[in-house]
């Protein structure tokens, strides 16, 4: 706007740019449901306790328990700490159901995880689509759900719709059962993977993990304390590290588990050879260390393009950045002026992508395209008031099949 100049001289005056730059959101944020009572028993180590003499429940104990009662059912807390978690739900517990969610949001921010909102139910049964849409779908930074522990096929498939119909801006990480019985696992689909059959927008993580429990240690002192824990919690917080370190883009695989001292099933490469295509994630001991060796979405190759949960992840976030950074667009008149903003903003968006590696070519026209113009946007569709914007691109995949092709050479010189 026009100002009243008075006098000779520089004037240096703000103007608005009229860029809306797009910011990418947040990949990592956790949302965790877990079984915990009403009432919680704490062990606490009894120091008077002597290990010399035979263990009395009255006279001679190692240890005496302390009640919590935690937040209520359904109150969804965020957690940016561990200590935050025992504050609301207790800490390690007797409760196995209660313990199984205590070492997934442990071991969620052991592995990288900084950010997590957590709520607590009576029983499975309560974990229904009403009560996600009601408890998370109105938290837009949750990216990954997981139900640790929790195994039923109705629970799973309702996290699973949650993400995939209800949101679409998340994933949900699935644990197998626990115990198949001996070595059944080894000849068919393990737990209820082959019950939930394939979806993009799930990653099912096998077998459960081993780790140091301080309440079972404490309860049995001569003993290690060790017990085997759903690993989706660990596996999320994997998520959040790998994004933080090399973006979303990369496959949350060949990674340490921190945290995790053993597996409940050792898995060869033979066994896995038949898990991989069905896409059952294997966690394996690979020359001492526990390490995620398995990167794709439940049902694995029936799922085309998506079969990969990185690639899947990574459209989350293309979409859910592109969407909140463009809501500056509605209700402003649908001309070339605006499809030029568009396009820019888009463009710019994926041309920072793509620097990162996320996207394929050797170029960014390579990498992508946006459109939006009177193609797009023919008279018909301005007269519903619509904006069409057309976008493609190529998404990098994760090297899952690493081949070399050796062979011998007599070397130069020789005949």
């Amino acid at each position: 706007m026009a100002s009243n100049y008075s006098y000779p001289g520089v004037y240096v005056e703000e103007v608005a740019s009229g860029s809306a730059p797009i910011v990418g959101v947040g990949t990592s944020t956790a949302g965790f449901i877990g079984v915990v009572p009403d009432s919680i028993e704490i062990p606490k180590a009894n120091p008077n306790y002597d290990p010399t003499k035979p263990v009395d429940p009255n006279t001679n104990s190692p240890y005496s328990t302390e009640k919590v009662t935690p937040v209520d059912a359904g109150v969804v807390t965020l957690c940016t700490n561990f200590s935050e978690f025992k504050k609301a739900f207790g800490d390690f517990s007797t409760d196995t159901d209660q313990r199984n969610l205590a070492h997934a949001v442990y071991g969620f921010f052991n592995n990288g995880g900084t950010r997590c909102h957590v709520v607590r139910v009576a029983s499975e049964d309560k974990i229904t689509a009403d009560f996600l849409e009601s408890k998370f779908e109105p938290i837009d930074e949750i990216a990954i759900v997981a139900a640790p522990g929790i195994t039923d096929s109705s629970v799973c498939s309702a996290i699973d719709i949650h993400c995939k119909q209800k949101t679409k801006d998340r994933v949900a990480i699935l644990d197998s059962v626990k115990d198949f019985g001996g070595d059944g696992w080894k000849n068919q689909t393990p737990g209820d993977a082959d019950v939930l059959g394939n979806s993009d927008y799930a990653a099912y993580y096998f077998p459960w993990i081993q780790v140091f429990d301080p309440a079972t240690k404490t309860m049995k002192p001569t003993g290690d304390g060790r017990i085997f824990v759903p690993p989706s919690g660990h596996v999320a917080g994997i998520y959040a590290r790998v994004d933080a370190q090399r973006g979303v883009h990369k496959a949350p695989a060949n990674e340490v588990v921190f945290g995790a001292l053993g597996l409940k099933y050792n898995i060869s490469k033979n066994h896995q050879a038949g898990l991989n295509p069905q896409g059952i994630n294997c966690i394996r001991d690979l020359n001492g260390n526990i390490q995620v060796w398995g990167a794709r979405t439940l049902g694995g190759d029936k799922n085309g393009e998506f079969k990969y949960i990185s690639t899947r992840r990574l459209f989350n976030y293309l979409r859910e950045s592109i969407d909140e950074g463009t809501q500056w667009v509605v209700f402003e008149p649908n001309n070339h002026e605006l499809w030029a903003k568009i396009t820019r903003n888009v463009s710019a968006f994926l041309t920072t992508v793509w620097s990162t590696g996320a996207l394929f070519g050797n170029s960014a026209e390579e990498a992508f395209y946006v459109k939006c113009d009177e193609e797009t946007n023919p008279p018909e569709l301005r007269e519903q008031g619509q904006v069409i914007t057309e976008i493609g691109v190529a998404i990098t995949k994760p090297a899952e099949f690493v081949i070399f092709r050796l062979s011998q050479w007599a070397g130069p010189g020789s005949n």
